[in-house]
């Protein structure tokens, strides 16, 4: 093992050096958030496919493929048809409304009044995102280095916050790439094939096999619509998947850097699928599904390609748990912290003392919260079930509320107020009763929410005109009117001063 161990410790290292590589760039708040917003399509198309593609997506990807065959493959199309409806229907207008978070989104469209409470459940979606993340190391170092869970989770996550802090989005965006490459190598490239072949190529893995497991809605049909509702919604709003959409220099490169991310998820897909099918053909009695892809591994692989494709899974979960991790942390210190305080700051993108405090506080905000994602990992045992509540959380209280104000008019911030609780209460209250893993969980409470947001809405005089006006001016992208840095609209001097003060306080 150590050639791979070697290939292993030098990637780790190359990820530690770009933190601080970094931390260098990261002069402005909008350069440690957003990465100064200057993305170009090469690099935006592979840290959103990074991020996108974690863990779950590879090893849990690859069960799926032991256990159900090539319908395995759908949770992670899912995702990918998430992405790619994102990109190419929102996307474009979530570059030019410049924020930083999807509470400030929704500050914009409902006048202000919707942020800390959508904050709290996009700050635990997030949260658990960044947890069950972490709880994926386990898995990879032990096969790497036989060591146990608890020091698995501090040795993987230490790197992950380490250079998150470091440098925020810039040194995220780096190391994604690297990431992204790595994976295709050592999933794509080399395990995908290389299993084919050590199951005796197709033929023989479908007369090793049932019929289902080649039946491409083997999987089950409600299983199918289930993780539409939960991973295609989930990719339509959540933070983490927003940040990265910030970091676009245009709503051209949002658009078709997005769809380029997205058609890599539908492979990465398949990919995992027959991985996990050639595994059953090899080792047909695992204990647990989720071993398949570090059995597989560990036994079939020569040395050196070994360690790469360890690397690669150890980079799918490092993506998404770092990405998962500076979200976290933009919510916790933007949308909740900061209106507890009653900060209200305009400026923060230049030089000075105001944006060095800024880069220092959020930098603090991701320690806290990486070392807080830690210890919660390593008190937590069932990363499906976290997955599951982060999920539901975030599609049932917020989903209608964020696209319906994107899509509807009439909606108002009481409505969008509403959703969110009786969504977000809904789904807990039904995860208690029918169990976290049901699905009647996100059917009622999507039902729930969007029949308030509906009913409130209409119940409730419509959004000021002035609000309205300024939100329709910052999904145009308007250059007459200037985002501060904070996310809100520079006044327009030719407005009406009763209209003016309205909007602005």
């Amino acid at each position: 093992m150590a050639v791979d161990y070697a290939v292993i410790v030098v990637y780790l290292a190359g990820m530690l050096a770009m933190g601080w590589w970094g931390m260098r760039r990261a002069k402005s708040k909008s350069e440690f958030l957003v990465a100064g917003r200057r993305l170009g399509p090469a690099m935006y198309s592979g840290t959103m496919a990074a991020i996108v593609l974690g863990g779950a997506s590879t090893i849990g990807g690859v069960g799926l493929g032991y256990q159900y065959g090539l319908s395995g493959a759908w949770m992670v199309f899912t995702i990918g048809l998430g992405l790619l409806a994102l990109s190419v229907f929102f996307s474009a207008r979530i570059v030019r409304l410049k924020v930083y978070t999807v509470s400030e989104m929704l500050d914009l469209r409902y006048g202000g009044r919707a942020g800390i409470i959508s904050g709290v459940v996009m700050w635990a979606y997030t949260l658990m995102l960044a947890v069950t993340s972490t709880i994926a190391y386990a898995t990879i170092f032990d096969v790497l280095f036989d060591v146990n869970r608890t020091v698995a989770i501090v040795l993987g996550g230490t790197i992950v916050v380490a250079y998150s802090t470091l440098g925020g989005m810039w040194s995220i965006t780096l190391t994604d790439m690297v990431q992204f490459v790595v994976k295709t190598i050592g999933l794509l490239l080399l395990l995908l094939p290389i299993a084919v072949v050590k199951a005796g190529g197709f033929s023989e893995m479908k007369a090793q096999l049932p019929t289902e497991y080649f039946d491409p809605l083997g999987i089950g049909g409600e299983t199918i619509f289930t993780y539409v509702l939960i991973y295609t919604f989930g990719m339509l709003i959540g933070q983490d998947i927003w940040q990265r959409v910030f970091t676009a220099r245009s709503d051209t490169t949002a658009r078709w850097g997005g769809t380029v991310a997205g058609t890599y998820c539908l492979v990465y897909a398949i990919a995992g699928a027959v991985i996990g099918t050639a595994a059953k053909v090899m080792y047909p009695n695992l204990a647990s599904a989720d071993s398949a892809f570090a059995t597989i591994v560990k036994d079939e692989l020569p040395v050196g390609v070994r360690g790469l494709v360890l690397a690669a899974a150890l980079a799918a979960v490092m993506s998404t748990s770092s990405g998962a991790l500076i979200a976290c942390a933009t919510v916790a210190n933007n949308d909740i912290w900061s209106r507890l305080r009653g900060v209200v700051g305009r400026g923060g993108g230049g030089a000075g003392d105001e944006a060095h405090d800024e880069v220092k506080g959020n930098r603090a905000f991701i320690l806290i919260m990486g070392i807080a994602v830690i210890l919660i990992a390593i008190a937590l045992n069932d990363v499906v079930e976290a997955l599951t509540v982060a999920y539901n959380l975030l599609v049932g209280g917020l989903l209608v509320p964020i696209i319906g104000g994107l899509l509807w008019r009439r909606g108002t911030a009481a409505g969008a107020l509403s959703a969110v609780c009786v969504g977000g209460v809904a789904v807990v209250g039904l995860m208690w009763h029918y169990g976290i893993l049901a699905n009647q969980p996100i059917y009622y409470g999507l039902l729930a929410s969007l029949a308030v947001y509906v009913v409130v809405s209409l119940a409730t005089p419509p959004t000021d005109a002035a609000v309205l006006a300024a939100w329709r001016e910052r999904l145009a992208g308007n250059p007459a009117r200037p985002a501060f840095e904070d996310g809100t609209v520079a006044p327009d001097p030719a407005e009406p001063t009763d209209v003016l003060n309205r909007r602005t306080g």
